[in-house]
């Protein structure tokens, strides 16, 4: 047995398909920031139901940002 490595078949072509794969990221292309979700609610006595609606609102526009990320980066499939 030889101590030497035997040349892959195109190595410096795969190597650099890999290396761009790697760079590129996920889908080749970063998404836009999403801004993080606000934290700060509270429930007291006096609620309203337009309060808890505005945050559910909130909550579920902050979902849908982060599935449509996903989605344009190749991470889940589009429905």
């Amino acid at each position: 047995m030889s101590d030497d490595v035997p040349d892959i078949l195109h190595e410096q072509d795969v190597r650099e398909v890999i290396r761009d794969e790697i760079q590129g990221g996920v889908g080749g292309e970063q998404s836009a920031a999403i801004t993080d979700a606000s934290e700060a609610h509270a429930l007291n006595a006096t609620f309203s139901d337009t309060e808890v609606e505005g945050a559910l609102n909130a909550l579920g526009g902050k979902v849908n940002d982060i599935l449509a990320a996903l989605r344009a980066s190749g991470i889940i499939a589009t429905s």
